[in-house]
């Protein structure tokens, strides 16, 4: 079973508690851990700090038993650069490669959007 939540808040400052109150409702009801649901509201801050205006920003949420899944955007194509300057770094990349298992940069029509994953329970052991 999979739960799926699109929140489209500003993406002004003001308005990302919103965002980790639905993340956090979620989490409790599908019984994440906390370094999970701590590690996700990491990734998207460090994505929605990218944006301070008061224009849309989307967040897709897609929660199962074994994985959890946001797509953030639109953000400002500069991004991507981010993600690219940041290989050796303390920016950005750095930060999404220590908290999600992966990350995925799409432009869509001139718009950054980046997909995150992060595992919510141990993978099944072979052999058992």
């Amino acid at each position: 079973m999979s739960d799926e939540v699109t929140l489209v808040i500003p993406a002004d400052e003001d308005f990302r508690p919103i965002l980790h109150l639905v993340v956090g409702g979620l989490a409790v009801r599908l019984d994440l851990t906390m370094d999970a649901l701590e590690d996700l509201q990491v990734a998207l801050d460090a994505l929605l700090a990218r944006r301070d205006d008061m224009g849309d920003v989307q967040v897709r949420m897609v929660f199962d038993d074994r994985e959890m899944r946001a797509t953030v955007g639109p953000l400002p194509l500069t991004v991507i650069d981010d993600l690219e300057r940041d290989r050796d770094g303390l920016g950005l990349r750095r930060v999404l490669e220590t908290v999600c298992d992966t990350f995925e940069i799409d432009d869509r029509n001139g718009e950054a959007w980046v997909e995150l994953s992060k595992q919510t329970a141990a993978p099944a052991r072979a052999g058992g």
